[in-house]
């Protein structure tokens, strides 16, 4: 792996100024970036930072990571877009903290605005899929000046979703695995028992790559134990409403999604004040492995009329 930092002159020929605290190295053909936060350091998946398109950042979910983006980055950047896929909060090595506490979702949400704000993105474009459209809603929701569109996958409007949980019966057998997710040790075990083979199983259409990428990070330590405690620290009853949404907003549903049921869905537009757009297609919960041609046209579509 070779390491390349940032000079002066690498700056001066950038079309906007980047932190200098920021590091950019290539690892196997692919750009990444150490983002000091705070007292945390992230890591992210970039592409065409010097690029004249607007900024893009992508967020993934559970369980995980930027690897996740990896074929849609590439499409960004051919795109010229300048693009952003941080490994979040407890995936990161160095942005890893403990106590349950640490996962909030107002703080998993600053993380994006404080990644932003040390590549000087005034406002971007953010995608999300899983809990990154959960971080993605709270986003839209408190930061709305600081985005020009908004794209959810897989997980719709978190009020409409709690709202389902509560009430939907089918929603309410769908997340039968949260109750298992909140407590504690068990489901670190469950995952790691047999080689990560209950882990691995989730995986059901990355490639054998991806899921290799995905085991490294797993195996490292307390990064199963983290990435749960976003569960852990999230999605109760008293959870605090995020209200409406006012910005142009882009939502793709599986109807054959194993996690999320359609009544959540269809009220999602109940909370969108803005321009919106739902688009169900005939696929599953992963929707960028099993539908990338269809769910990656629809997400750029959608950037690129607000860009």
């Amino acid at each position: 792996m070779k390491l390349y930092i940032l000079t002066i002159s690498t700056f001066l020929s950038l079309s906007f100024s980047i932190s200098e605290k920021i590091h950019i190295y290539s690892d196997n053909q692919e750009d990444f970036a150490n983002i000091p936060v705070e007292d945390l350091s992230f890591t992210a998946r970039v592409a065409g930072i010097d690029n004249d398109g607007d900024p893009v950042m992508l967020l993934h979910g559970f369980p995980e990571t930027s690897r996740m983006w990896k074929d849609l980055i590439k499409l960004l950047d051919n795109s010229n877009f300048k693009v952003v896929a941080p490994d979040q909060r407890g995936y990161s090595p160095k942005a890893r903290p403990t106590g349950i506490d640490s996962y909030k979702i107002d703080l998993l949400a600053k993380d994006i605005i404080n990644i932003a704000d040390m590549f000087e993105f005034e406002s971007f474009h953010l995608v999300g899929h899983d809990w990154g459209s959960a971080v993605g809603w709270y986003i839209a929701s408190k930061y709305p000046d600081r985005l020009l569109s908004w794209s959810a996958l897989s997980v719709p409007h978190m009020d409409a979703f709690i709202d389902a949980m509560e009430h939907d019966k089918i929603q309410k057998k769908k997340s039968r695995y949260i109750s298992f997710f909140n407590t504690l040790f068990l489901p670190e075990i469950y995952f790691k028992i047999f080689g990560y083979i209950n882990l691995k199983r989730l995986w059901t259409d990355s490639s054998k790559d991806e899921i290799n990428d995905y085991i490294k990070v797993f195996k490292q330590k307390n990064a199963l134990k983290a990435s749960l405690n976003w569960y852990r620290a999230n999605l109760v009853k008293k959870d605090e409403r995020i209200g409406k949404i006012n910005i142009s907003t882009l939502m793709i549903s599986g109807i054959n999604d194993m996690a999320v049921g359609q009544i959540a869905v269809d009220n999602t537009e109940l909370y969108i004040n803005g321009p919106y757009k739902l688009i169900k297609i005939d696929s599953g919960h992963w929707l960028i492995q099993e539908s990338f041609d269809e769910v990656s046209k629809y997400i750029i579509e959608h950037i690129k009329s607000k860009d």
